[in-house]
């Protein structure tokens, strides 16, 4: 595992890469609040055969927040990948997301066609949407998260400590959810805080419409392949998720028992499903 920092315009950002440069590159892009290392136990899997750079998006891991006038929004997550991509200099790569990273991904792959070579999705096609029915809510609750009242940091006394926390909170078993507080955490006066900017907790303003996450989905060209966890997330109700999936021409679906982080439960089965699709 190498650590890469490399600036876009605007930013730095770092990664996480396993494998020959020399390789096929593969791109992982993580979840919300996770970061590089969550494919830590996958991407070893990979690297025989690919070259994997797992980015931290902006305000995740070792990243650059972004300015305090900014957002965090799917379409500027795209555009940072998208500049990561050139400055890493791969013209033509597979993209593999997970949760918030698929949304992104699916975005990208749509954005740039011409690059991908397949997209692999675990627990996501495309980005939430809104079905309208709390868009003034979210919209006032977005607005007004932004006034102050920030509250300070949790300070933890331990690594252990923040890994027991992350757990409980994401039902990850803790030995799994470790790799990704480590990388998570930096030393402050007293313990260990959160290294994430702590905007990406407040309610984002505006979603794109349920209609519109469709027509975009209806221009995705890559050979798509998306694995989905048995029970599903609350946010990925079957019937809704089935209405997203009849819109791309090329993709294969594939259930799997377990949790959301079904890279980091079962590494070895999900690299055999990766592998098989690509």
């Amino acid at each position: 595992m190498r650590e890469l920092r490399f600036d876009i315009p605007g930013l730095e950002l770092s990664a996480l890469a396993w494998g020959e440069p020399d390789a096929p590159p593969l791109v992982a892009i993580h979840g919300w609040l996770d970061n590089a290392a969550s494919f830590a136990l996958l991407a070893p899997r990979l690297a025989e055969r690919f070259h994997v750079i797992a980015i931290d998006l902006p305000g995740h891991g070792h990243s650059q927040h972004l300015p305090p006038s900014a957002v965090y929004q799917h379409a500027d997550y795209v555009r940072a990948v998208l500049a990561a991509v050139e400055a890493l200099a791969l013209p033509r790569f597979h993209l593999l997301g997970h949760s918030l990273g698929a949304g992104v991904a699916t975005m990208l792959a749509v954005a740039a066609p011409e690059r991908i070579r397949h997209l692999s999705l675990i627990e996501g096609l495309g980005p939430l949407g809104d079905d309208g029915s709390r868009t003034l809510d979210r919209y006032r609750e977005a607005m007004a998260s932004g006034r102050g009242n920030h509250r300070p940091l949790r300070v933890f006394g331990s690594v252990d400590e923040a890994v027991e926390v992350r757990a409980a909170v994401s039902g990850l078993d803790a030995v799994l959810a470790k790799p990704i507080v480590e990388r998570g955490l930096r030393e402050v006066i007293g313990g260990y805080s959160w290294r994430s900017d702590p905007r990406l907790s407040k309610p984002t303003a505006i979603r794109l419409a349920e209609t519109q996450v469709m027509s975009l989905l209806l221009g995705l060209a890559a050979p798509t392949s998306l694995l989905l966890a048995r029970p599903h997330a609350p946010y990925l109700e079957p019937d809704a998720l089935q209405v997203r999936i009849d819109c791309v021409a090329d993709i294969t679906v594939t259930h799997r028992d377990g949790g959301h982080h079904l890279h980091l439960e079962q590494p070895a089965a999900v690299a055999d499903w990766l592998l098989s699709a690509l």
